[in-house]
């Protein structure tokens, strides 16, 4: 029994490792310390007029706010603008629905607290999938201007080790398996309903989100823009766990941010050696 077990840890370590949601696999069964990354949760601030909208960082599978969004978030609030982060899921492992009821009652706290109509969602790989259900089924649709997606898991994954993980710890693994009732559910038309901006960022280096244009969304030009990092800067290696901390993207997360409508898609970035 002892050897069984054994096994069933290192499958789901094994698994974890290789869909490239790093952190310790522990963090999925036990309490993770709420600590915002810089720049974070600073309930005082009110949106300007030049930043209308706070901006709210959802993390992805087994990672945490402070780990994920380390990069990004003190780069937002230097911007100007009031961002948030919050842990979910117990390490974003708990089913889909689940999380995006979570990510409901925070986005409600968001609102409640800058006085703000609506909110942008900047999310990295389920935490850029998940938001869909919020939006499409929990009323989000209303309350989000823009959703950003870093290699979001849109279409799943055909990597045969997010079952083995689901298996065993994750539940949402399950769900971010390509074909799985649940984005079978939220991909029925329409993949991006009226009312948000989508921006869909991707990388051909994704080793987690398999295809990498399992990621790529379907909808009018004027509501979702695609992008593939290495369309523009091809020398950009970006792979899935560090495109959160990647200079390129940031720079695509900002276009989609301050303009109307989803990113620029003839947009171009500064490319970095």
């Amino acid at each position: 029994m002892r050897l069984r077990a054994a096994r069933r840890i290192l499958t789901a370590v094994a698994a974890a490792v290789a869909l490239g949601f790093m952190g310790p696999l522990i963090t999925a069964q036990a309490d993770v310390t709420d600590v915002p990354p810089a720049g974070a949760n600073d309930w005082s601030c009110k949106p300007d007029s030049a930043h209308p909208e706070p901006v709210v960082l959802v993390n992805g599978t087994f990672k945490t706010m402070a780990e994920n969004w380390a990069t990004l978030s003190p780069q937002l609030a230097n911007t100007g603008y009031c961002v948030y982060a919050f842990n979910y899921g117990h390490a974003a492992t708990d089913p889909i629905p689940e999380s995006a009821a979570e990510l409901r009652d925070f986005v409600n706290a968001v609102l409640g607290s800058t006085g703000a109509r609506k909110v942008d969602l900047v999310g990295h790989s389920q935490g850029g999938m998940m938001p869909r259900y919020y939006i499409k089924f929990l009323g989000g649709a209303s309350k989000v201007d823009d959703l950003v997606g870093i290699a979001p898991s849109n279409h799943g994954t055909s990597n045969p080790l997010a079952l083995a993980a689901g298996a065993t710890v994750c539940p949402a693994c399950v769900d971010q398996t390509a074909g799985s009732g649940l984005l079978q559910k939220l991909n029925a038309a329409p993949e991006a309903p009226a009312g948000p901006d989508y921006t869909q960022i991707a990388t051909k280096y994704d080793e987690v989100v398999v295809p990498y244009t399992s990621s790529y969304l379907s909808g009018r030009a004027e509501d979702v823009t695609n992008v593939l990092l290495q369309d523009e800067c091809p020398l950009d290696i970006t792979e899935h766990d560090q495109a959160t901390k990647d200079q390129v993207v940031a720079q695509w997360v900002q276009n989609a941010l301050q303009r109307k409508g989803p990113a620029d898609p003839g947009f171009q970035p500064h490319c970095l050696g």
